[in-house]
């Protein structure tokens, strides 16, 4: 599960189904070790890849009721892309953040860094690290494979099973537009479950929306628009063409949105 959301065990609300307690403060921080490389990249005005930020000392902070956040030695960043910045943000369970501009080539990001120089007693941990967010530059590199969306978080996963329970899905208005007894049910944290749909066992016909998303454990989803009977239901369905290795199991199969009835046999 995860540790600060979707019921984790520092999350912001506990499930009843539980015979524990957690002793502590209702917002809750814990820093882990990232055990991998991490590099994060700005592409310069020439095209060339500038790294800006190389470590293998990184760490996850996870916090209550937020995803992990990479948190790294200063020195780790290059100090000479660097420049003060007077903006200021103040953190009830972590302190006064300073923050520094990230400056490649004619390109800058203002308040793309940020530290807690004097951090609350409660995490003096955090002095000396510094954060910088996945927005802030083009590429980041888990070791040498591209991230996608964010940083793996360790507690996080994604289980897929084949499953032979009769699987149906209907449209609004009442058109069925799949059945299949060989489905495969996703089942990831914090999600509903879904369950993806080999295409020869859709009756409707899909047609490409351009809508695309990404997810850092599944990978770039391509949407389609679903004709169903009278209608057509935009970003009607998503599908994983080329999924990450430990969704490969996806690949090519069509999961629908909460748009369709998905009803599936108990046995």
């Amino acid at each position: 599960m995860a540790l600060t959301r979707f019921g984790g065990p520092l999350s912001r609300k506990l499930p009843e189904t539980r015979t524990f307690t957690v002793e502590g403060p209702a917002h809750s921080l814990l820093l882990e070790p990232f055990r991998r490389r991490v590099r994060a990249v700005v592409t310069d005005d020439a095209g060339n890849d500038v790294v800006v930020l190389d470590t293998v000392r990184g760490a996850l902070l996870h916090e209550t009721g937020l995803g992990p956040q990479l948190y790294l030695p200063a020195e780790d960043v290059r100090a000479d892309l660097l420049s003060p910045s007077e903006h200021s943000t103040h953190c009830p369970f972590k302190g006064d953040a300073t923050y520094q501009h990230l400056t490649v080539g004619r390109r800058t990001v203002e308040n793309a860094v940020w530290s807690y120089p004097d951090p609350k007693p409660d995490t003096p941990w955090l002095a000396g690290l510094v954060a910088l967010p996945m927005g802030a530059v083009d590429r980041w590199l888990d070791e040498d494979e591209e991230v996608l969306g964010h940083l793996p978080d360790p507690y996080h996963r994604v289980d897929l099973r084949p499953t032979s329970r009769e699987v149906t899905v209907t449209a609004p208005d009442g058109t069925v537009v799949a059945r299949t007894t060989s489905a495969i049910l996703l089942d990831e944290t914090g999600l509903d479950v879904r369950f993806y749909i080999d295409r020869a066992d859709v009756d409707a016909t899909l047609r490409p929306s351009g809508t695309t998303t990404v997810c850092p454990y599944k990978g770039v989803s391509s949407y389609w628009a679903v004709q169903a009977g009278s209608s057509e239901i935009v970003d009607g369905a998503w599908s994983y063409e080329a999924p990450r290795d430990e969704s490969r199991g996806i690949a090519g199969r069509v999961c629908f949105s909460d748009d369709f009835a998905v009803t599936v046999s108990p046995n």
